[in-house]
């Protein structure tokens, strides 16, 4: 039995029945042969791996009256079938009938009765391939030990068969018993009188760092007076507690963040439905990018995006003049962690170049804004977060979340971020499972109340895979804003003079084999000069007009002097 973090608990808080504190991933696997079984491969292969995946086996017990975090315990109850469910694609199976399953299935919350994941095998995709859908709660794993996860579940190669679960040591485990309340009460008690402690330590540390950030040595010697001000076997206590000496920093500290974004259509109360669009692009091509501009690839993927939502804004009329404000994901995991399956992240807040029109001075002013912002989130450690998280009252945080859901705040203030977008490393090599070769690994992220729009990019291999996640009722045309994150590569591969060496669209000739290319919104002129022989005919059009509605006035005689 163990009990879950602060943060682990907080993706719990978020759920209502608009937002869902679950993450997902589509990935899209090529059979080996005509009559390979995806849901019978994928059942086996769970099945002989549950003993080292653990998040697939445990499931919550919650402490009477919310007072303090809950606990996992091995389901005593686990039904593999009830997890994995076999779907198909209707429509002959284009992308956007894809698009609008994953959507779907990915607005529906999870049972907290049971272990909190589902998985479904999808068939019916084009080419002969199928997709598998992972649906699992935040609040049992991070981006990082998500990823960590799909290498146990894949192999490295195509001819790794699980042996028989009699003889394989990754498939045992066992279940534990669900305690009673009496013992979860016991077990509260023990914990709160951990909480003082806990918090006079965290108080000192806050003092610290406001001491550093600020330059204000007062609160170093406040934090110090704390630890030497009480007299006799208390003090001796607060030392042993908080430690030695705190030592007064007299480095300058970078500004104090700003945080806060001005609105747009996506930052609003949400609704339960969802849309999900997805795209592949080369890797290639963005290291191309990279290398021209002396950037990094994180860099021209949040340039892209950049432009992308400002040309979605844009055909909007919905564009504000201040830039937009993106929450970026940061893994705060260094290898030191006795607890795989947690979750160890935290967020930096960088503003998105979205009021600046030329794509290379887009791609300066988001490299600065990048450096500004990792240097803002470096004020104040990480682990202090999760601490501060871990003294939160669990039944006051649940009570917070509900009256923040119920009088619909997000409608009513300026959203902390405008939209979330990250960037998560992938495996360099080939996965298979039991045969069948793993194409793309599309991430399938959520959103929450006042950030509608999320915006995910995974690489796998040489591949870059685009997964798009908003409200339906916000971003409806969720579609166009993945063409344009497509467009805008080819857009800044122009504006630098870089010759593009793979198409940007990874999946477009396997559309057009398929009969798929209604799918497509975008001719193949790039954006500005399709916007700009639009803006040349529309005004031709309204000269013309402006033309024959014009009277012709009469002819005068000219006066003699």
């Amino acid at each position: 039995m163990k009990q879950l973090s602060g943060l682990d608990v907080s993706f719990l808080h978020m759920e209502t029945g608009r937002a869902f504190g679950h993450v997902s991933s589509l990935s899209v696997y090529r059979p080996p042969t005509d009559d390979y079984d995806p849901y019978e491969a994928l059942r086996s292969q769970i099945e002989s791996k549950l003993g080292v995946l653990e998040p697939l086996r445990r499931r919550l017990v919650e402490v009477p009256l919310g007072l303090d975090r809950p606990y996992w315990i091995n389901d005593p109850d686990f039904d593999l079938d009830f997890h994995l469910r076999h779907v198909a694609v209707p429509g002959g199976g284009g992308e956007q009938a894809i698009g609008d399953l994953i959507g779907r299935l990915i607005g529906r919350q999870l049972d907290r009765s049971r272990p909190l994941w589902e998985a479904y095998v999808i068939e019916g995709l084009p080419g002969g391939d199928f997709g598998v859908l992972f649906k699992l709660h935040h609040a049992t794993i991070d981006g990082a030990a998500g990823a960590q996860m799909m290498a146990i579940i894949n192999a490295d190669s195509p001819d790794v068969v699980p042996p028989p679960l009699a003889e394989n040591p990754d498939a045992a485990w066992s279940s534990e018993r669900e305690p009673s309340s009496a013992e979860l009460l016991t077990r509260t008690a023990s914990e709160f009188a951990k909480v003082p402690a806990k918090g006079l330590r965290l108080q000192v540390k806050l003092l610290n760092e406001a001491g550093r950030i600020t330059r204000n040595r007062g609160f170093n010697a406040a934090a110090n007076s704390i630890r030497r001000g009480l007299p006799g076997p208390a003090g001796d206590l607060v030392s042993k507690v908080i430690g030695s000496e705190i030592a007064l920093d007299d480095d300058q500290p970078p500004i104090l963040p700003q945080i806060g974004g001005p609105r747009t259509p996506f930052n609003a109360t949400i609704t339960p439905h969802r849309r999900f669009a997805y795209r592949s692009t080369s890797l290639t091509n963005i290291k191309a990018l990279k290398n021209a501009m002396g950037v990094t690839i994180n860099d021209v993927v949040m340039t892209v995006c950049a432009g992308a939502l400002r040309r979605y804004l844009e055909s909007h009329d919905a564009l504000p003049d201040d830039n937009l404000v993106a929450m970026v994901p940061v893994s705060i995991r260094d290898g030191s962690e006795t607890e795989v399956w947690s979750n160890r992240v935290s967020a930096i807040f960088a503003e998105l170049p979205t009021a600046t029109a030329d794509p290379l001075e887009r791609v300066a002013a988001m490299r600065e804004s990048m450096v500004t912002a990792k240097g803002q989130f470096d004020l104040l450690p990480a682990d202090m977060l999760l601490e501060m998280a871990d003294l939160a009252p669990p039944a006051l945080a649940v009570r917070a979340a509900r009256v923040a859901a119920r009088t619909r705040i997000s409608d009513r203030t300026n959203p902390p971020a405008n939209v979330v977008i990250s960037n998560v490393p992938g495996p360099r090599s080939p996965l298979y499972l039991q045969g069948a070769e793993l194409k793309h690994y599309f991430p399938v992220s959520t959103v929450a109340d006042g950030v509608g729009l999320n915006i995910t990019v995974q690489s796998y291999c040489d591949v870059l895979d685009f997964g798009l996640v908003s409200c339906r009722e916000l971003v409806p045309d969720l579609w166009q804003l993945m063409e344009m994150l497509l467009e805008e590569i080819e857009l800044m591969a122009e504006a630098v003079g870089v010759a593009l060496p793979d198409p940007v669209d990874v999946g477009a000739i396997a559309r057009r084999e398929n009969g798929q290319d209604a799918n497509r919104s975008r001719s193949k002129a790039p954006a500005t000069k399709r916007g700009a022989a639009k803006a040349k005919s529309a005004s031709k059009k309204k000269a013309a007009a402006k033309k024959k509605a014009t009277p012709k006035k009469k002819a005068t005689t000219k006066k003699k002097s």
